[in-house]
């Protein structure tokens, strides 16, 4: 019976501000891994998940939730702003990303956004 893997991943390693950062996306039936690393692990687990209220703009808003390591308000806009547009595409299907950066500034997100489209699975 040949027909789609339950599981897909790609991978990409990109230069965000200067520092290599590896980025694997991984598609399950239900949610989609994203991990971005400049540290060669994975740090900081963040989960996103649409919630049935939509915004006044008519997008699902994600509601963050950090399931590992330390819960700052700066890796909640941090996540927000890079993976977002994946839930989106992906048909508002939760998120989880684990993020392990030197530094979270919206430069890094612009470059990082684009090799997480490389690496869609969506």
């Amino acid at each position: 019976m040949e027909g789609k893997p339950l599981v897909t991943s790609k991978q990409k390693t990109a230069v965000a501000c200067g520092v290599p950062t590896q980025v694997v996306s991984t598609g399950f039936s239900r949610h989609i891994l994203v991990v971005v690393t400049q540290l060669g692990k994975m740090g900081t687990l963040v989960s996103l998940e649409p919630s049935s209220v939509t915004s006044d703009i008519g997008k699902p808003v994600l509601t963050t939730k950090v399931l590992l390591r330390k819960d700052e308000p700066l890796v909640h806009v941090f996540a927000k702003n890079l993976v977002a547009f994946v839930s989106q595409e992906a048909g508002n299907r939760a998120i989880l990303l684990a993020l392990a950066m030197r530094d979270k500034n919206m430069k890094v997100v612009k470059a990082l956004k684009e090799a997480i489209q490389t690496c869609q699975v969506w």
